[in-house]
């Protein structure tokens, strides 16, 4: 087989930031070449909860959110995020993602190295 086949029991789900929420790595630098990808996960976030402000040195990142509406923001704003939204944060800019609701959210995140 010349492609890589990944089963859900083969993708665990871990803690990320710090506790705050949890991920499952879809495909990492282990799985790809490319020297620009760093990352895919399916993240997730309980309710109630923030992936607090933090960013990503020198490393893009996309959210599609698959399921659960709250907040994203940065230093000049508060935005809403609903399913099918897509959030594009450029490298080195904090952002914090919060869960105000009384349900589970989860998003798919892409990350790209500068």
């Amino acid at each position: 087989m010349k492609i890589l086949k990944r089963t859900k029991n083969d993708i665990v789900k871990e803690e990320a930031h710090g506790g705050s929420g949890s991920r499952k790595v879809y495909a990492s630098p282990d799985h790809l070449k490319s020297g620009h990808f760093e990352m895919m996960t399916h993240g997730y976030l309980p309710a109630g909860k923030t992936f607090d402000w933090h960013d990503h040195a020198a490393t893009e990142e996309i959210m599609v959110v698959l399921h659960g509406q709250g907040e994203v923001s940065d230093e000049d704003g508060t935005y809403s995020y609903a399913p099918g939204d897509v959030f594009v944060f450029p490298a080195n800019i904090q952002h914090k993602i919060h869960n105000s609701s009384d349900e589970e959210h989860e998003m798919i995140f892409v990350r790209v190295k500068m």
